[in-house]
């Protein structure tokens, strides 16, 4: 079970590493445009919170020998489609994805993919996956201590960044 959980772990942080570096090429992008950064004061503990939740899913697994769930496989499902619906976000917003707060002010927010049905589908997508990928290995801790913070980190984080839409933008006028 070990290599397994290395593997999809391996996978899972090369993925968000290639996802700070399109984060990277796009602040630099919205920036040259006249982009304000919302929320930098918060952002680093995004950044360490997710950071930890690696770390603490790697040793509940490994350090306490979590088996694989018995219900794996609708895990694995429901991982994989946030992974499509994740691709989906990054392609709807294109270069106004970002892992930051980065607004353009007077920028045109437009109703286009997942954002059709819902304001902020990627932090469904993420908050599902700090759910479903500890369970995967039974990673029980993990998995209740991370949807606990993160819930914290959203109620500070969606309020700045809706302030700065409604500020900033014609999101009133959209959503």
């Amino acid at each position: 079970m070990g290599r397994l959980f290395l593997f999809v772990f391996i996978i899972v942080v090369m993925q968000r590493l290639v996802e700070l570096v399109v984060a990277n090429r796009n602040e630099k992008w919205i920036r040259s445009k006249g982009a304000i950064e919302i929320g930098a004061s918060h952002y680093k503990w995004m950044v360490l919170m997710h950071t930890a939740f690696f770390i603490s899913l790697l040793i509940e697994v490994l350090v306490f020998d979590r088996p694989l769930s018995p219900f794996s496989g609708a895990f694995v499902a429901v991982f994989l489609l946030m992974q499509v619906l994740r691709v989906w976000c990054l392609l709807s917003l294109g270069k106004f994805w970002n892992t930051k707060i980065l607004i353009l002010p007077g920028a045109n927010v437009r109703k286009i993919g997942p954002y059709r049905w819902i304001r902020h589908p990627n932090y469904v997508i993420v908050t599902t996956e700090l759910i479903v990928l500890p369970l995967l290995f039974s990673a029980y801790f993990t998995a209740g201590l991370f949807l606990i913070l993160n819930i914290w980190m959203l109620s500070v984080r969606i309020p700045a960044e809706e302030r700065a839409l409604r500020e900033f933008t014609n999101y009133n006028e959209v959503f």
